[in-house]
């Protein structure tokens, strides 16, 4: 069902959010008062009720609100599965705006409507998510793909940010110095994703850097039609992931495509040091044939090379293997610091230890099955594992450095579509290794 309208002044969207902030508090007095009745209640029903409130609102506002929703839906040891399953919906059929209502964003940028500038042009969007929808068209004989950004997203970022603080701190129960940095970290990011000509330029940078990974395609993008909040480009056929695994593909053909997705990770992690960090299935379109496709570059994480030199070398075994080595990442990763006692920074350099080399796993095979669901449950039992200790959650320090959100993100990301795919894929360290062992254990 299109939506008419988006809350745009500041008032109305702070009402929305104390309504869903009341909602919640009610559906707590409604889960308790059932549970003096009965005490075997648990709090499935609670987690289902929130999770419809907090999406309806969040669908309704768009934008960062929204955003945060899309994000979260990916970090299943974070949430209760209602909000993962609920908040999935914002990566790609979040309810759309009435194609009216998106021309005049058009109008906006180009001085006249669409259908002035295309052949045709569809109102009727063929996929909504957070920040913005995809219109088709076509030009010249063309197909074309033409995203165009939610009105008044970009203005509304930093006041919906602070306005969604409460509710994030209740669900996800971080301390605040955390939750701050999180929110600052993706404060930045979701400014730079309502730059469509930013956008433009990274897709095509990247898009040409990456172009020669095997079984991975790209569309064009068209500079005379993009704008600040307008981004055009060739329509790219594929299959969201759901819809292609309901073409029951080949392991082999899924293997291709798993291949593909790893490669095009790992060139730009170890080579360009740029990151397309965005990785949910709204933003990949697959092929019967095996070829891959990739959309959407609004979410690039740039890494520094100080932050690469200590994070990647929890990957290396040999690294892994040093005492001194971890401690000195541990401690400019910022997981702990000097002022933790030695108590507590024993226990948390060994839930850490315990969690890299969990997720280090796939790299140290040749070939890894991430369709093994065991393993992927394992990630996730521990991740919530340790997001419980009471070293970490009565802290009042932020835990971690802020680069590292994104990019863990990325690779949580990865795994979960790799695992839903169902793909085997060569995972075995390469040639990126030889520089982290000599800059960590051969300095002199």
């Amino acid at each position: 069902m299109e939506q008419n309208s988006i809350p745009s002044s500041k008032v109305q969207r702070a009402m929305r959010f104390v309504k869903t902030g009341a909602q919640i508090g009610g559906n707590y007095v409604k889960h308790y008062s059932k549970k003096i009745i009965d005490p075997s209640i648990t709090k499935d029903q609670l987690h289902e009720d929130n999770a419809t409130d907090v999406y309806k609102t969040l669908s309704e506002l768009k934008g960062s609100a929204l955003k945060v929703a899309q994000m979260l839906s990916m970090e299943k040891n974070v949430l209760p599965r209602q909000y993962t399953n609920k908040f999935q919906m914002a990566q790609y059929s979040a309810p759309p705006l009435s194609g009216p209502l998106i021309a005049q964003t058009f109008v906006k940028n180009f001085g006249k409507p669409p259908h002035e500038i295309f052949d045709t042009f569809d109102l009727k969007a063929s996929n909504a998510a957070s920040i913005g929808q995809v219109h088709k068209a076509t030009l010249g004989g063309k197909k074309l793909a033409v995203k165009i950004q939610y009105p008044g997203v970009a203005d509304s970022i930093k006041s919906d940010l602070r306005m969604v603080k409460p509710i994030a701190f209740r669900l996800l129960d971080m301390n605040e110095k955390e939750l701050e940095k999180y929110i600052k970290e993706v404060e930045t990011k979701l400014l730079e994703e309502t730059d469509y000509e930013l956008e433009y330029q990274r897709s095509v940078e990247i898009s040409e850097q990456c172009k020669g990974v095997e079984n991975l395609v790209f569309t064009k993008y068209y500079k005379e039609y993009t704008r600040r909040r307008v981004l055009t480009m060739d329509w790219l056929e594929g299959m969201h992931l759901d819809d292609f695994l309901a073409t029951n593909p080949s392991q082999e053909v899924k293997n291709k495509i798993g291949q593909a997705m790893w490669d095009f990770y790992d060139l730009q992690v170890h080579q360009l040091k740029s990151v397309h960090a965005d990785p949910h299935p709204g933003n990949f379109l697959m092929r019967e044939d095996g070829v891959l496709g990739v959309i959407d570059f609004g979410c690039v994480k740039e890494i520094p090379q100080d932050f690469y030199l200590n994070y990647f070398a929890l990957l290396v075994p040999e690294i892994m293997q040093s005492k001194d080595a971890i401690r000195t990442i541990m401690l400019q990763q910022e997981i702990i610091n000097a002022k933790d006692s030695n108590e507590v920074q024993q226990k948390i350099t060994d839930a850490f230890v315990r969690m890299t080399n969990l997720l280090r796993t796939p790299f140290d095979f040749e070939t890894f099955d991430f369709g093994n669901n065991d393993y992927i449950d394992e990630i996730y039992k521990l991740g919530e594992e340790v997001s419980r200790m009471d070293e970490l959650k009565k802290s009042k320090e932020g835990r971690g450095s802020q680069h590292a959100l994104y990019v863990n993100r990325t690779y949580f990301g990865l795994y979960s579509i790799l695992n839903v795919l169902g793909a085997k894929v060569r995972t075995g360290v390469r040639e990126w290794r030889a520089p982290l062992v000599q800059f960590h254990l051969h300095k002199n």
